[in-house]
């Protein structure tokens, strides 16, 4: 039964008002809350020397790495052939020294590859004592 005759029924609508309020209300809190983290490459800080030289120990074994990977022990030029032959030759550096420490002088342009032989050799040859120069910053 149709008691509101001539009255022609108003169409259905959805209010999105309310709606549009809601979601700006959600979406402030959001950007309020919400920490941005900034996702870059790793900065990295590396490590200068500003103390004073320090007086070379009678039990080091001094390892310098050029540019182009080439080797120098205690003063003598040693030619690659594998990391093997690198611990003989430390192992003779060291001859009769208690305890020697490694001291690894690498050119800054050397390769990664050619220190980590250095220290592979230096752990096949029992030196376990391992140290690193840097240049200073004076």
């Amino acid at each position: 039964m149709n008691f509101q005759r001539g009255k022609e029924k108003e169409p259905l609508e959805i209010n999105l008002v309310p709606l549009i309020d809601v979601m700006m209300v959600i979406l402030i809190f959001l950007m309020i809350t919400t920490t941005y983290s900034k996702y870059t490459e790793l900065q990295i800080n590396l490590p200068t020397a500003s103390a004073e030289k320090q007086l070379e120990r009678p039990n080091e074994i001094s390892v310098l790495v050029n540019a182009k990977g080439e080797y120098v022990i205690n003063h003598q030029p040693v030619s690659w052939r594998s990391v093997e032959q690198l611990a003989d030759d430390l192992r003779r550096a060291g001859g009769t020294l208690k305890e020697p420490v490694v001291v690894i002088s690498a050119d800054a342009t050397a390769t990664h590859q050619s220190v980590i032989r250095i220290m592979e050799a230096s752990r096949l040859a029992g030196l376990s004592q391992i140290t690193f120069t840097a240049q200073s910053n004076k």
